[in-house]
């Protein structure tokens, strides 16, 4: 999941003002502290911290609260106010671009796998790529492409043997024929190698990109901001990526620091996946980060993979074993499940942390378990007796333990989701409240 721990910190800060009998000076105050080491351990610079610290506090203890809204609602509402400001306004752009996109950045920040992820998230909607490699200093970059471009039909052109970058770009440019969306991937360099930087300002000049994306390892955090102001003044960069943010410890810090350059972050790699790329919206980013959810990119998300009903469908508190199951298939197509129920309204807020501890592996399992069963014993679980659960493990191949875990998670959700339902986080008071900042 993108952020993990900085999203399970603010998550808990939102929940303590939630949960809060009332909301005073002295929760506030404590809610500041708990922001302060939220941040500050994601790697976001101290006088950023220390910026919307007081920001916070202060709107907090001064502001009145708007009509419609309780303390507690508009207390929540300026820590989302503050961090979206945080992550600057610039919001990623989803259309289709009918032209030509550069890639830049430094060795081993991703830009091969990014300018997949680029060509199949554009593919998808509609666009017709084509992938050129012109990276010399790394071999298997035309190989690592093509391995991942090929089961998407995406055609990628290389020269492994070939020395000229130049060259590379102008024999791949005669293939071109019938392509709406042509990627460049350059070679890696770093910002004082001269001649690695004139060599990328040739190239550019010859392509004439219509974009110029710089690829960021987020791994690397506060530097993330110097990197990003010198390519930017080499040759204008028109959008930043920034991939590994699911692993990285110091992704707050990455994003924060390229904000503060004026760099616009259009994009954000979400996993390993090639389908794991999103465009990058400071609002539904930290919505999701703090547990208030985004309905809007989930549904998004299913659009393109299942049925909308079936999303809506996780909303819902009283299932059996067989909308389970229903379920797990439909979010296997969507990607983990933890990133999938980020995505509802105060899911995070209500749901144990195991519920979300789902891994493919589990859900294969899962599933062969489901489908040993009858349909009364889907419809109706509490029939599930000793007996019948022995002969579930033999019929699917699992262990009687293996059974009883998947009745567990089932119980743990069927409990979870009520308590969603009751709690009426999809139309109550979290919810009024996020449509007055949306």
């Amino acid at each position: 999941m993108v952020l993990e721990k900085l999203g399970e910190s603010l998550s808990g800060v939102v929940r303590k003002i939630t949960l809060a009998g009332i909301v005073d000076e002295r929760l506030i105050k404590e809610v500041v502290r708990d922001l302060q080491r939220a941040l500050l351990s994601a790697d976001v610079s101290v006088k950023l911290v220390m910026g919307i610290s007081k920001a916070v506090e202060e709107r907090a203890l001064k502001e009145k609260p708007p009509a419609g809204l309780s303390r507690r609602e508009h207390v929540i509402k300026i820590l989302y106010e503050e961090l979206v400001k945080l992550l600057g306004p610039t919001k990623g752009d989803g259309a289709i671009p009918r032209g030509r996109i550069m890639l830049v950045g430094l060795q081993g920040s991703g830009k091969t796998t990014t300018a997949v992820k680029l060509a199949r998230f554009y593919q998808k909607r509609g666009a017709r790529p084509f992938i050129i490699v012109t990276d010399t200093y790394r071999p298997a970059a035309y190989e690592q492409a093509r391995q991942l471009a090929q089961p998407l039909n995406i055609p990628v052109y290389g020269e492994p043997e070939e020395k000229d970058p130049l060259a590379i770009l102008s024999r791949g440019m005669e293939h071109t024929k019938g392509r709406d969306l042509i990627i460049l991937d350059s070679a890696g360099r770093h910002k004082r190698e001269e001649d690695l930087f004139a060599e990328m300002m040739e190239l550019r000049k010859r392509f004439q990109p219509d974009e110029q994306f710089l690829i960021i390892d987020a791994t690397i955090g506060q530097q993330a901001g110097a990197q990003a102001r010198a390519f930017h003044d080499a040759i204008g960069i028109t959008g930043v990526v920034l991939t590994k943010l699911d692993g990285s410890a110091k992704g707050g810090g990455a994003l924060s620091a390229v904000a503060e350059t004026g760099a616009p972050v259009r994009f954000i790699g979400t996993g390993e996946r090639v389908d794991d790329l999103e465009p990058f919206d400071p609002e539904r980013f930290i919505s999701r980060l703090i547990g208030l959810g985004d309905l809007k990119s989930l549904l998004e998300k299913a659009k393109e993979t299942i049925a909308e009903k079936e999303v809506k469908d996780i909303l819902k508190g009283d299932f059996t074993l067989l909308d389970l199951k229903a379920q797990i298939e439909a979010i296997n197509k969507m990607g983990p499940l933890s990133s999938v129920l980020k995505m509802i309204p105060g899911m995070s807020l209500t749901l144990p942390k195991e519920a979300s501890q789902m891994t493919e592996e589990k859900m294969r399992r899962f599933l062969n378990i489901l489908d040993s069963m009858t349909i009364e014993e889907k419809k109706k679980p509490k029939v599930l007796n000793a007996s019948r659960i022995r002969r579930i493990a033999m019929g699917s191949g699992t262990t009687r333990e293996d059974v009883k875990e998947l009745i567990s998670y089932y119980n743990l959700m069927k409990k979870a989701l009520k308590g969603f339902k009751r709690r009426g986080f999809a139309r109550g008071p979290l919810a009024k409240m996020m449509r007055q900042f949306r």
